[in-house]
């Protein structure tokens, strides 16, 4: 086992003068500046689980009553990870803005951004599957503006049946995400202004988390609108129902950017991310509890937004509990320590990383680089797979599906990323630095 690096030496440990090695705090803390390829890899995981979901319930495996169909239709848990990932990733520089009580990122860079990030590659998909599935419909500007834009799911009388158009009926988990950007500069603003108050960091950080608490329990409170006084199934997709899953991922990035700022090697904050990130196999256990009551009765029906007030209270707490501790020791994980070889998974296992070469696997970062179009594409690929094959819908073989379904998603998928994505991205770069070069226009004198 290689040796840990060390920062150098302190010449202020000790009263005799001797000079005592300290750490170096990147391999001791959790990672919050660049890449983080384990939360990359647990992206890789959900874009997978969403297409499992997605399969099983095509074919009614998913809607088979017993175990095996209730695991198949847990896996719409994949949803919060989704949710969680973006609280953790987004937030983070709001997060520690506040906590250092400085200002925050600015507002149009960081939607500029996310734009360029979902809408070329999600408009490429859109317009494929409103040409194959939704022809009768070509002709309505506001078919084609809702879309779009997103907006479908505000759509309270839908032409379509299910939760989007025939072909991106997943999307509407794409709306709630892009509601959550649009939110996010005025969630931050305003849990700024609320830690503001607080003398030091601690403080800070405990009103943050206080104020995430309080966002979380409006998302239960979201609940009450939807069912009373009767019930409106449409807002299950919208943000408000959504609020304690983004809070809680935004939780992990407020607490490990405290831990950077808690002064001592041992205070608690730093001790939790400590005791968390060096417990996976136990937090995903927990998960793996959470996972276990999705797949019961407890949390409603199989269909997304079915239910009655009370069951989707355990729905939401569900998924809220399982993308926490699933998402928590690969978020407050200090950056790993890379050997001069590959490191193997045996070895890996007996020196207990294990998680983090799993999700740092190539295999797995090739799917985290792809997994926006992954979640795009399924629908179409799915559709088309079963019209090839004549099936009707809850009939067929989850198995002979899941296959050829997965590999003509991960083809399109990896094709958007290379031609669509990547180009994209590199041309907001691009843009943005120009801007930055030139700053901001002159003004120009008032004429007399």
């Amino acid at each position: 086992m290689a040796p840990t690096p060390t920062a150098p030496e302190d010449p202020t440990d000790g009263t005799s003068g001797a000079r005592s090695p300290r750490p170096d705090p990147a391999l001791v803390l959790p990672q919050v500046d660049g890449r983080h390829e384990a939360l990359d890899g647990v992206r890789a995981v959900a874009a997978l689980m969403v297409l499992v979901f997605h399969v099983a319930t095509e074919t009614g495996d998913a809607l088979a009553p017993g175990v095996l169909g209730g695991l198949l239709a847990a896996f719409d848990l994949a949803v919060p990870l989704f949710f969680a990932l973006s609280g953790v990733l987004l937030y983070r520089p709001w997060a520690r803005a506040a906590l250092d009580g400085v200002r925050g990122p600015r507002a149009r860079p960081y939607l500029w951004r996310r734009a360029v990030r979902v809408l070329p590659a999600y408009w490429v998909v859109a317009v494929t599957a409103l040409l194959l599935y939704s022809r009768e419909e070509l002709g309505s500007l506001r078919y084609w503006a809702e879309v779009l834009t997103l907006t479908f799911p505000f759509n309270t009388d839908p032409p379509w049946v299910g939760t989007g158009p025939y072909g991106l009926g997943q999307m509407w988990s794409l709306s709630v995400e892009v509601s959550f950007y649009l939110l996010l500069p005025l969630l931050g603003l305003l849990l700024a202004l609320w830690a503001r108050r607080g003398a030091d960091a601690a403080a800070r950080g405990r009103r943050l988390l206080t104020g995430l608490a309080v966002l979380a329990l409006l998302g239960l409170a979201a609940l009450v609108p939807q069912f009373h006084p009767e019930p409106r199934e449409y807002m299950h997709a919208w943000l408000p129902r959504a609020t304690g899953l983004f809070a809680a991922g935004m939780a992990l990035a407020v607490i490990s950017e405290w831990a950077w700022r808690e002064p001592g090697a041992d205070g608690p904050v730093r001790r939790f991310c400590r005791t968390v990130a060096a417990s996976p196999g136990v937090c995903w256990l927990v998960a793996g509890g959470f996972f276990a009551l999705n797949a019961t009765d407890a949390t409603g029906g199989r269909f997304i937004g079915s239910g009655d007030i009370w069951t989707s209270a355990v729905e939401s707490l569900t998924g809220t509990g399982f993308a926490f501790f699933l998402i928590a020791p690969v978020a407050l994980a200090p950056r790993p320590f890379r050997p001069p070889e590959p490191l193997r998974l045996g070895t890996a296992w007996r020196e207990g990383r294990w998680p983090d070469s799993l999700l740092r696997h190539r295999v797995c970062q090739f799917l985290a680089r792809i997994s926006y179009g992954v979640f795009l594409w399924q629908f179409v690929v799915l559709y088309l797979w079963r019209d090839f094959t004549g099936q009707e819908i809850f009939t067929g073989s989850f198995w002979l599906d899941v296959i050829p379904v997965t590999a003509g998603t991960v083809l399109l998928a990896a094709a958007t990323h290379r031609w669509v994505e990547e180009p994209s991205r590199r041309w907001a770069r691009t843009l943005l630095r120009s801007r930055e070069r030139r700053g901001p226009e002159p003004r120009r004198a008032p004429s007399v």
